[in-house]
């Protein structure tokens, strides 16, 4: 899945490489949506785990906090390069994942949207959170499939100035 896309997934390929029988598959998964889902949450769950850690880490300030932020999740991608892909990429191209992609994606706005801790209008919080969340995952997408050509450095740079003037859009 984070090599190949959902698509090249099957209960044979599943079981062939975890060395396991459909039986065993089929006692844990109702299906091999079940199963696409299930990796998707445990990825979902490893991202949003290094973020709060990142927001818990009782930084002095905002930019600081932004760059914690934007290490850490930038830090999960290259690590395993194949979560990003399950993360980002194949909520687009996966009916089985689509959906549900679209039912966690607010758990990173909030996240956003919770550091913007000024007394703004909740709405225009909420629309800057959404609005950089969006640009923060189209930068990722394009960054991993390599159609942004810059260093990690560059990156982290940048996503951390679009995360500080997030606190402008919210005014």
């Amino acid at each position: 899945m984070g090599t190949e896309g959902s698509g090249a997934v099957s209960v044979r390929s599943v079981c062939r490489a975890a060395q396991l029988t459909d039986r065993y598959f089929y006692e844990n998964f109702a299906d091999l949506d079940a199963l696409l889902v299930a990796v998707f949450d445990e990825v979902v769950a490893e991202f949003g785990g290094a973020l709060v850690a990142a927001i818990e880490s009782g930084q002095p300030d905002q930019g600081a906090l932004a760059r914690t932020a934007v290490d850490a999740f930038i830090d999960v991608m290259v690590a395993d390069p194949r979560k990003g892909r399950v993360l980002l990429i194949e909520p687009l191209s996966s009916p089985a994942i689509g959906g549900h992609g679209m039912e966690v994606a607010p758990m990173f706005v909030a996240l956003v949207r919770s550091q913007l801790d000024e007394p703004f209008d909740d709405q225009a919080a909420l629309l800057a959170a959404t609005a950089v969340v969006g640009g923060l995952t189209s930068l990722f997408l394009r960054w991993l499939d390599g159609t942004l050509d810059v260093d990690r450095a560059t990156l982290s740079d940048f996503c951390v100035r679009l995360l500080i003037n997030s606190v402008e859009l919210a005014r």
